[in-house]
């Protein structure tokens, strides 16, 4: 098998050839065909996330200790089985959920494997990932059909899709003048709008500083665009919604962000944070109490959303984003078209 590794934080991935596995128990072997590229794994590749005022967070304690291999956003078809593999047939066309834990504890047992404490076989992060030909997947559980679905547009359900949707199941509930703010329109963004109005919220305001991104939402279905590099951001963005911002999801995470999502929430509303791209922020503790408003994250999601999430793109309901297909030799420069904020949508790798 071949796989793109890091072979040092920051440096070009490196083309390594490898023996491929053998699947034993009740593990698969995935041949992947698509792989889709996440902010995310921008920050793994340079090696930390950053948690503002000098301090960082090394994926070194993670254990993505060089050489690893990034992506998870797999897609594939099942290539052999284990022995007590059973459901999973050779041949079979399959998202790859690659949030999976520990299997032992609590946790993982309640079907939440995305919260696990250790993390310890999360695709591309703590085990090897979907920048290669071939994944190991530990049980056939962790495979779902997507059939129907533009297998590209598959890939992405398994983190952006499942990432938004998860988010926007945290909202409050929301009344009919209600309004949601999608605060940054990349890659996830854009999917999060797709998602709200699969979910019927009609009511999305689109926040970027790229008007070619908020184009795409509108496209997609946000009502309104707001463009949020404007010093009364916070008051815009509130008159936009006539007072009534009941949520805001941030997938970009930066205090600028996260102070626009906080200060333009009504009372009672809810502020989502997924994004990654890092710093702090200090804000007074009496408005929360005082205007009722909640600030929670949200990571990935669960392997029932997950199918959630397909069943909605299954059913057509999910609105296509942008999608555009590169050859696995072009992840380096798509890597920095990534970075430099160059790629409109997902773009997903092709074995």
């Amino acid at each position: 098998m071949q796989s793109w590794d890091v072979v040092e934080h920051g440096r070009p991935l490196q083309k390594v050839m490898k023996e491929t596995p053998k699947p034993k128990g009740t593990e698969v072997l995935v041949r992947i065909t698509r792989s889709g590229v996440c902010h995310s794994d921008l920050h793994i590749w340079d090696g930390y996330f950053d948690l503002g005022g000098g301090k960082r967070f090394y994926v070194k304690d993670r254990g993505c200790i060089p050489p690893f291999t990034l992506g998870h956003e797999p897609f594939g078809v099942v290539e052999a089985v284990g022995p007590k593999a059973k459901g999973a047939r050779v041949g079979q066309k399959r998202i790859v959920y690659p949030w999976i834990g520990c299997g032992k504890g609590a946790i993982c047992k309640s079907e939440q494997d995305n919260y696990c404490v250790s993390g310890s076989r999360f695709l591309g992060v703590n085990r090897s990932g979907a920048y290669a030909s071939h994944v190991l997947v530990p049980h056939p559980k962790y495979l779902v059909d997507a059939t129907g679905v533009d297998e590209a547009l598959a890939s992405t359900l398994a983190c952006s899709g499942l990432t938004t949707y998860s988010a926007a199941a945290k909202l409050p509930e929301l009344g009919p003048k209600d309004w949601v703010a999608v605060i940054g329109c990349g890659g996830l963004g854009l999917v999060c709008v797709s998602v709200l109005r699969a979910k019927g919220v009609k009511n999305i305001i689109a926040c970027d500083v790229d008007e070619s991104k908020l184009a795409a939402a509108r496209k997609l279905g946000a009502k309104l665009t707001l463009d949020n590099r404007a010093p009364d951001a916070i008051q815009k963005l509130q008159a936009l919604a006539m007072g009534s911002l009941a949520g805001a999801i941030d997938l970009v995470g930066m205090p600028a962000t996260a102070a626009l999502g906080l200060g333009a929430l009504r009372k009672g509303g809810r502020y989502v944070l997924c994004g990654l791209f890092g710093g702090e922020i200090t804000h007074p503790l009496p408005p929360f109490a005082q205007r009722a408003i909640g600030l929670v994250g949200s990571y990935v999601g669960n392997l029932q959303e997950l199918k959630e999430v397909v069943a909605l793109a299954k059913k057509k309901k999910l609105k296509p984003t942008p999608v555009s297909t590169r050859s696995s030799s072009e992840v380096n420069a798509v890597l920095e078209e990534l970075k430099a904020g160059k790629v409109l949508g997902r773009v997903v790798l092709t074995f």
